[in-house]
């Protein structure tokens, strides 16, 4: 397991809203190392090894919490387990 630092201010590179879920969706235009991501409404399932979550299939992500991913921001993939979940992503540098 590997433990990271911050040992320098993050730099925002942008803020996304994805609010339609019904099908694995990435955060388009995505960039950075780094993303706080916000879920709402209902839960996620996401993937970041280059397979689609599915409904039930996935590392879940609970509706009203949120996570730091550290990571390939251009692989992670969401997919709603049910119908209305919407996630707020700010990414950094």
């Amino acid at each position: 397991m590997t433990t990271y630092v911050a040992d320098d201010k993050l730099e925002p590179q942008g803020y996304f809203q994805i609010t339609s879920l019904s099908s694995a969706q990435s955060i388009a235009g995505g960039n950075g190392r780094v993303a706080l991501i916000q879920c709402l409404d209902q839960n996620v399932r996401w993937r970041d090894d280059g397979t689609d979550p599915t409904t039930t299939v996935g590392m879940r992500l609970h509706a009203g919490e949120s996570i730091w991913y550290v990571g390939d921001i251009a692989k992670i993939r969401f997919i709603e387990e049910a119908a209305s979940a919407e996630l707020n992503i700010t990414t950094y540098q």
